[in-house]
């Protein structure tokens, strides 16, 4: 896959789902991952042609999240053609050992993220998840939000900050803070599936978005 993918075409192409695969790793944010799954599986239930899972890098089958709930993964992220990947975040702002940041230092997920970019992946990131898309460059001149208390460390990069609940760049999306990650993937439902799609969803979560859409 060299060339850009666009979600929206996928819909319309001999592909017979849109494969939404959210990365999980040691001191990622539950909400920010569960949030948008509970999301599009509720979409997959209302008819949207997609499926979503829960991938890693490496061959962990379970990973710890930051408030210390356990979950067993579906995975690797290289058994599946992803058309979205999804990178939530979790204990950038204070540095954690285990989280964003970590992930971020380490430096093979940022890699790993570049490498999906370049041959025409969608990429969303949620809360600080966005700060490791921002470490693989991939927000470089792009517009971009993360959680507030990691909006100075974006400022440092070369994204471009918005004040926004959630920012849709066309194949790179951002969102603030934890609870962000649920309107960013409504909206990505609304997108890509319509109206109808997205409000069976938030009727059956009871769940009405908030916040300011940044469309580019």
């Amino acid at each position: 896959m060299s060339a850009r993918r666009s979600m929206t075409s996928l819909m319309t192409s001999k592909k017979p789902e849109m494969e939404i695969a959210i990365l999980v790793y040691e001191g990622f944010d539950e909400l920010d991952a569960i949030g948008p799954y509970e999301v599009f599986a509720n979409a997959a239930d209302a008819g949207a042609d997609c499926t979503v899972s829960l991938r890693t890098v490496d061959s962990a089958q379970t990973v710890t999240a930051s408030h210390a709930l356990t979950i067993e993964t579906d995975g690797t992220l290289d058994a599946v053609d992803p058309d979205l990947l999804l990178v939530p975040g979790g204990g950038w702002n204070d540095r954690s050992a285990a989280g964003a940041w970590s992930v971020a230092e380490g430096g093979t997920v940022p890699d790993v993220l570049a490498e999906y970019y370049d041959a025409g992946v969608s990429l969303a990131g949620v809360c600080t998840g966005g700060m490791i898309l921002a470490r693989a460059g991939v927000l470089d001149g792009r517009p971009a939000v993360t959680h507030r208390g990691a909006l100075a460390d974006l400022r440092e990069t070369d994204a471009t900050v918005v004040d926004a609940r959630v920012v849709d760049d066309g194949d790179i999306l951002t969102a603030g803070g934890v609870t962000s990650g649920l309107d960013l993937a409504v909206h990505l439902v609304e997108r890509e599936f319509g109206e109808d799609v997205a409000a069976q969803v938030t009727a059956e979560m009871e769940y009405e978005p908030r916040g300011t859409v940044h469309r580019a």
